[in-house]
C-alpha cells in the first residue's frame, strides 16, 4: 500500500475553487501520514489548476504556475492531476516498458516535435499533462498511424468522431493527421467526456478508448448489480482495460525514469514549430526548398496533406521548425501565389473530361474548373486548360497518400507458399468477397493495402494480395462493358417498407455482400424500415 504525503501547504485564494497549493515534499513511507486509497502522483514543482472565474490577476496567477523548467519532461512532472488506486495492470505495463527501453527512446524522440504543443494547449486549459503521453498509447507519436478499427494520426480519430470535432476529410487533406487541429479536437473531446463523467478523468479516458456509450451502459451495468462504478470496476473491452493502465504507467515512468533504467529523449522546454500562413495552395517542395528544410521534416510537421500540394481550398498554413520560420517567411514574400506551383497549359483532346485531366495531373475536377473558371463541367476539343501540377517527380513527395501506400504495399509479405497478386478492383468487388477468392482473411488482405477491413473499395483501385489460391497469372486486370468512366458516389439509403438487401442490391446495382460489408451487417440479418445504409454506388450503372 501506498500512501499520499501530508501537504504542507493547502489554500483556496479569491474564490478560485479549484487552484490548488501542494508542497514539494511527499512522503511514501508507510505507517506515516494520512492514508489514502488515492495515488497522486506530484512532482518538484507547484501545479495548479484554475477555475474560468478565477479572480486572481495575471501576476498572481504566474507564481503558481512554476518555475522555469530543466527541459519539458520536468515541466510536465509539474503538471501530473491524474488521481489512481494502486493496480496490478498499471504494474505489468509498467514493467513492459522498463524491459523495452529502446521503444521508449525511440517514441519520445519521435514526439519531440510535437510535446511542447501539447503541453502548452494541456496547460493553457488547466488540463492533467499526463494526457500529453497519451499519443504514445494511440500512435508512438506516428502522424501517419491508421488503424484496423479506420482510426487515423496521431490521435486516432475515427472518421465520425473527426467530423464531430471539424477535422475536415477531403483529396487534399485529412484534418485527423493535422498536428495542430487534431490536437485541439483531441482536448476538445476529452473535456467533454471529463464534464459527462462528472469529473473522472479515468473514465472520461476509458470512453475516448471505446466511445462514451460503450462506458455508460458498463455503468449501468454495475449498478443494476449493486457494483462500484469507477473504471477498475468495470467490465469493458481487453483493449480499453489495457488502455488506461497504459497511460498511468507510462506516467509513472517519466515522473522517474532512472528508477526504471530508462532514458528519455531530451526535449527541451521551448517551441519546435511554428505556423506560417502562406494564404493560398503551395506545392510542398517549393515550401521545403524556401524554408530550407528536407520535405521529410516538412511532411513529419504537415502529415494532414495528401498531396503534393496544400488544399487549394484551405486551411492555409504550414508548420516549420522555429529556426526556419522567418527565412519561410521572407522568402514567400519573393513569391506570389501563381509562382508557388508548377502549371501545365494543357490542350484538351477527344475522350477527355475534367476527372480524367484531373487524375492525369493528380490534383481534382474543382481546381481545374476554379483556375479556368469554368461554371460547368463541359469541356471541347482544342480548348487550353491551365493545370495546377507538381514541380517534382512522384517519389520526391515520399509522404504523399500515394506514396505511403506503394510502400506498404512493396514492404508487404505473405506465408510460406503464398504468391504476390495484384488486382484491379471492379464494379460489384468487396473485400471479403476478394479475400474468399484467394483464400486470405480479410484483415490481411487491408493490412496489405494500408486499409481497415471496413474500408469501401473503388473501382479501378490496385491491390496487393499474397494469396492461397492456385492461378496461371499474377494480375487480374478488371474487366466490364460500360465503356464510361465509373462514377462512384457515397449514398445514404433510408430502408422502406417491403426493402429487402437482394431488392436494394439489385436498384443499385452493387452485391449484397457489398451492402453487408459496408454496413457491418449479416447477409442474413433481416434490415427494417427506417434503417439508415451506406452504399457506394457507381453512378454509370445505377438506375
Amino acid at each position: 500500500m501506498r500512501f499520499l504525503a501530508v501537504f504542507t501547504t493547502f489554500a483556496l485564494l479569491c474564490g478560485c475553487s479549484q487552484l490548488q497549493q501542494f508542497s514539494a515534499e511527499r512522503s511514501v513511507t508507510e505507517g506515516q501520514g494520512l492514508a489514502s486509497t488515492n495515488v497522486e502522483p506530484l512532482s518538484k514543482e507547484i501545479s495548479f489548476l484554475a477555475d474560468p472565474d478565477c479572480l486572481l490577476d495575471p501576476v498572481q496567477l504566474e507564481q503558481y504556475a512554476g518555475a522555469k523548467h530543466a527541459d519539458l519532461w520536468s515541466r510536465l512532472q509539474a503538471g501530473y492531476q491524474l488521481q489512481y488506486t494502486p493496480n496490478p495492470r498499471i504494474d505489468n505495463h509498467r514493467n513492459w516498458y522498463a524491459k523495452h527501453p529502446n521503444y521508449m527512446a525511440r517514441v519520445t524522440e519521435r514526439g519531440n516535435r510535437y510535446l511542447f504543443g501539447i503541453v502548452e494547449k494541456l496547460e493553457a486549459r488547466g488540463m492533467p499533462y499526463e494526457l500529453a503521453l497519451l499519443p504514445i498509447v494511440e500512435s508512438a507519436f506516428d502522424p501517419f498511424a491508421y488503424s484496423h478499427g479506420r482510426a487515423s494520426g496521431m490521435w486516432q480519430f475515427i472518421p465520425a468522431t473527426g467530423r464531430r470535432y471539424g477535422l475536415d476529410k477531403n483529396y487534399w487533406y485529412d484534418g485527423r493527421r493535422d498536428i495542430e487541429a487534431s490536437t485541439n479536437a483531441a482536448l476538445d473531446y476529452l473535456t467533454d467526456l471529463h464534464k459527462r463523467f462528472n469529473g473522472d478523468w479515468l473514465l472520461a479516458l476509458a470512453a475516448y478508448n471505446t466511445g462514451e456509450g460503450n462506458v455508460q451502459k458498463a455503468i449501468r451495468r454495475n449498478r443494476r448489480a449493486g457494483k462500484p462504478t469507477d473504471f477498475w470496476s468495470l467490465r469493458l473491452p481487453r483493449e480499453t482495460k489495457a488502455y488506461v493502465p497504459q497511460l498511468l504507467a507510462l506516467s509513472e515512468i517519466v515522473m522517474d525514469p532512472d528508477a526504471y533504467q530508462i532514458t528519455l529523449h531530451p526535449v527541451e522546454d521551448k517551441p519546435f514549430y511554428e505556423i506560417v500562413n502562406v494564404d493560398s495552395q503551395i506545392d510542398l517542395a517549393k515550401a521545403a526548398e524556401l524554408a530550407g528544410i528536407e520535405m521529410n521534416a516538412l511532411y513529419y510537421l504537415n502529415p494532414a496533406y495528401n498531396q503534393w500540394a496544400t488544399d487549394p481550398g484551405g486551411p492555409h498554413k504550414l508548420l516549420v521548425p522555429v529556426d526556419s520560420a522567418d527565412l519561410f517567411r521572407n522568402n514567400l514574400l519573393q513569391y506570389p501565389p501563381e509562382e508557388r506551383l508548377g502549371w501545365e497549359n494543357y490542350r484538351v483532346v477527344s475522350g477527355d473530361s475534367l476527372l480524367r485531366i484531373a487524375k492525369k495531373f493528380k490534383t481534382t475536377p474543382a481546381v481545374i474548373q476554379q483556375v479556368n473558371n469554368l461554371k460547368g463541367n463541359l469541356i471541347r476539343e482544342g480548348q487550353r486548360l491551365l493545370i495546377p501540377m507538381a514541380t517534382e517527380s512522384s517519389d520526391h513527395y515520399a509522404y504523399s497518400e500515394k506514396e505511403r501506400l506503394a510502400r506498404t504495399q512493396e514492404k508487404s509479405s505473405g506465408k510460406p507458399g503464398t504468391s504476390k497478386v495484384n488486382y484491379r478492383v471492379k464494379a460489384g468487388d468487396s473485400l471479403w468477397e476478394i479475400a474468399q477468392a484467394h483464400k486470405v482473411n480479410v484483415r490481411s488482405l487491408a493490412k496489405w493495402n494500408g486499409m481497415a477491413p471496413r474500408d469501401p473499395l473503388r473501382i479501378g483501385q490496385e491491390l496487393v494480395i499474397w494469396s492461397n489460391a492456385k492461378t496461371n497469372s499474377t494480375t487480374f486486370v478488371a474487366k466490364t462493358n460500360n465503356t464510361k468512366s465509373p462514377l462512384v458516389r457515397k449514398v445514404a439509403y433510408r430502408v422502406r417498407n417491403g426493402d429487402s438487401l437482394s431488392r436494394i442490391a439489385s436498384k443499385f446495382k452493387v452485391s449484397v455482400n457489398d451492402i453487408a460489408s459496408w454496413n457491418s451487417l449479416s447477409k442474413n440479418k433481416y434490415i427494417h424500415p427506417g434503417q439508415n445504409l451506406t452504399l457506394w454506388v457507381d453512378l454509370t450503372r445505377a438506375y
